[in-house]
């Protein structure tokens, strides 16, 4: 009999909440077009708008708002429509960022995984994800904001896995995805603070983005945003039981000392490989990742841990928490961690 399904991959993507799967119905019961000029588009037209002022109200947020496809699009939408060119990115950026950097400076970070932003090379636009999506730790980034600011550049920021958990950073742009907060997939969000930052390019979304504007996923995304993030008290608690229990066994925490995400750890199991851990937690039932989402399958190095000079990088995995997750889920992903630690060193 195949083992119960443990799911702590959250940071990759985590379930659509039963409010945002109600109001994604609704919105698939207005299927006119938004941007037809009949009374039917002029009402989908209107739930469009209706929900980008929630979606503003909701993250406190002065300036204007493109909808997009996720946080990936957005992202190359404030890179490669920027009117102030793309000078830096932290060398632990998503993919996402770093597949359009070309030759932007490459911003150390410390052990913590926290980036080192001054200098000239923040004369442009400057690239820095709030939440590190492999650890967890969250970039200061109002005083990189600041730093940035002063040198007469403008920050961009990936707020892929802290949006709906962690109030917004002072940045130029920002970048979302509606699945990292309980929304559906294939939506997300660009906010722009002042649109003589990007170039227009025609179509919908006040000339910034081509493509019919997908009401039930925005609907979808607005109602799972509107929730909030109550519930990250528990997920640090269950967190921390956790981290006991791992270094109690010999593992190790990454970036144990810096601020982090209570739903996002990193953790070393020394002497067992990542994709070994990979597949015997998964031969348990058990959800967990080696680095992102997009890379895990790679064999090659996290960049991320590489840039934080982690030793053992190869033998990092990372657990991420849901609402959803219980504390008897982690306390048999305790117990499966325990089982392989001895094991390993049995061997």
């Amino acid at each position: 009999m195949a083992p119960e399904p443990l799911y702590l991959d959250h940071a990759a993507t985590t379930p659509l909440l039963p409010q945002a799967r109600d109001a994604w119905l609704n919105g698939m019961a207005r299927w006119a077009n938004p941007s037809s000029p009949h009374g039917s588009g002029r009402a989908a037209r209107a739930a469009l708008e209706q929900a980008r002022e929630r979606l503003k109200a909701t993250l406190d947020w002065p300036g204007e708002v493109i909808f997009t496809s996720g946080a990936s699009e957005a992202l190359a939408i404030a890179i490669e429509r920027t009117t102030m060119p793309l000078v830096a990115v932290s060398s632990i950026e998503h993919d996402a960022v770093l597949r359009l950097a070309g030759g932007a400076t490459r911003l150390t970070v410390s052990d913590e995984g926290l980036v080192e932003a001054e200098g000239s090379a923040l004369a442009g636009l400057v690239a820095v994800q709030h939440v590190n999506n492999e650890t967890g730790v969250i970039q200061p980034l109002d005083a990189v904001a600041q730093a940035i600011g002063k040198a007469g550049g403008r920050l961009l920021a990936d707020c892929a896995q802290s949006a709906g958990k962690l109030p917004l950073p002072e940045a130029d742009m920002i970048a979302i995805s509606a699945h990292k907060f309980g929304g559906p997939i294939g939506v997300g969000v660009l906010l722009v603070r002042d649109w003589a930052m990007l170039r227009p390019s025609g179509g919908q979304e006040r000339g910034y983005r081509a493509g019919t504007e997908n009401l039930p996923a925005v609907l979808a995304m607005v109602a799972a945003l509107e929730l909030g993030s109550g519930w990250l008290a528990q997920a640090a608690a269950l967190r921390a039981r956790l981290e006991a229990h791992v270094v109690g066994a010999g593992g190790e925490v990454i970036a144990p000392d810096a601020p982090r995400l209570p739903t996002i750890g990193a953790y070393r199991m020394p002497n067992v490989s990542s994709a070994v851990q990979l597949i015997r937690f998964d031969a348990q039932g058990i959800a967990v990742s080696a680095g992102s989402a997009c890379s895990s399958g790679s064999l090659k190095a996290s960049h991320v841990l590489t840039a934080m000079g982690v030793e053992g990088a190869n033998e990092v995995v990372r657990v991420s928490i849901g609402r959803e997750t219980t504390e008897d889920e982690i306390g048999r992903f305790c117990a499966a961690w325990s089982t392989m630690a001895r094991g390993r060193a049995a061997a």
